[in-house]
């Protein structure tokens, strides 16, 4: 008996890396799973249907129960048609895992706009999408008077949350995601729906290219007897745990899922707070260096030197 007994999950990019190790790990707990993969490379090019296909073998061969599916998630139409897959398979919809997307990264200086909207049209724009047909059918469901235990969890990177050289695209993409995620959570409570985030780890075809001497392989082609932090399918049970009824009580949350550990990203907050000296009056432009320096980085200098001096 596994945590997602009863479940119909949708992954997305999940025929290869993060998002098949996602797939597998759900399958395993109990969901059934639709397995969406376009096929294309890592930068987004062609399109193949058998990585979807290979995964579905995989869970069918360990007794598991999953479909595929090639739609292009960015695309609304194609979105809406997924979400009506698992329907039509296995009769409803209970998790959507947001994991689809490409890389190309360049420094900013030399990312071409196709670069740029690529990267962001698969991430972002895939995530809402997919998410937008999603909660259109909780939504339905909620109104007819069914109870809803709906969960959605995107991905996000550090390269969007503390930052990355080359990756303007890439990470702007994830830091939208987390915005995202927030905002799903706070609509998505009116009708069932969770929603949450976390920011995986492991080596994966995205990732593989920066790192040499590292062989690239799937999460199934590693062997259960030994645990390796390469491993993309090491962030998979957060996924699964967020995805179950066990965790009703978590909604609006960014996590890190990384090798053995998991870390909670604490959000965008206020900090100092720099109340003008002279009242209730506009800024003189030129009064703010001394109180910003002096109050947030603690420094007496007027201009931007910063320390205790």
């Amino acid at each position: 008996m596994g945590i997602l007994d009863g479940k119909i999950a949708i992954v997305t990019g999940s025929g290869h890396g993060i998002g098949r190790g996602e797939a597998l790990e759900l399958a395993a707990q109990g969901a059934k799973v639709v397995i969406n993969d376009l096929g294309g490379s890592a930068s987004g090019e062609g399109a193949d249907k058998r990585p979807a296909d290979q995964v579905v073998e995989v869970i069918k061969a360990r007794g598991g129960e999953a479909v595929a599916n090639y739609d292009d998630v960015s695309d609304f139409g194609g979105a809406e048609n997924l979400i009506a897959t698992a329907y039509d398979a296995f009769g409803g919809h209970d998790i959507l895992v947001n994991n689809a997307g490409i890389i190309r990264d360049k420094m900013i200086v030399s990312m071409t706009e196709d670069d740029f909207d690529s990267v962001i049209r698969v991430h972002l724009k895939g995530t809402f999408a997919t998410t937008k047909f999603a909660c259109i059918r909780w939504r339905e469901r909620s109104k007819a008077g069914e109870t809803v235990r709906a969960a959605v969890v995107n991905t996000v990177s550090s390269a969007g949350l503390q930052g990355n050289v080359g990756q303007a695209n890439y990470g702007s993409a994830k830091s939208a995601i987390a915005a995202l995620t927030i905002i799903t959570s706070l609509e998505g409570s009116r009708f069932g729906v969770r929603a949450n985030a976390i920011g995986p780890g492991g080596v994966t075809r995205l990732t593989g290219g920066v790192l040499k001497d590292v062989e690239l392989k799937e999460p199934d082609e590693y062997g259960d007897e030994e645990f390796s932090r390469l491993n993309p399918q090491n962030s998979a049970p957060m996924v699964a745990w967020l995805a179950s009824d066990q965790a009703m009580h978590v909604t609006g949350q960014v996590f890190r899922a990384v090798g053995a550990n998991i870390a909670h990203y604490e959000p965008w907050r206020l900090g100092v707070n720099i109340d003008n000296p002279k009242g209730e009056v506009k800024w003189d432009p030129a009064d703010i260096a001394a109180e910003v320096n002096a109050q947030v980085f603690h420094s007496r200098h007027p201009g931007l030197k910063m320390g205790g001096g």
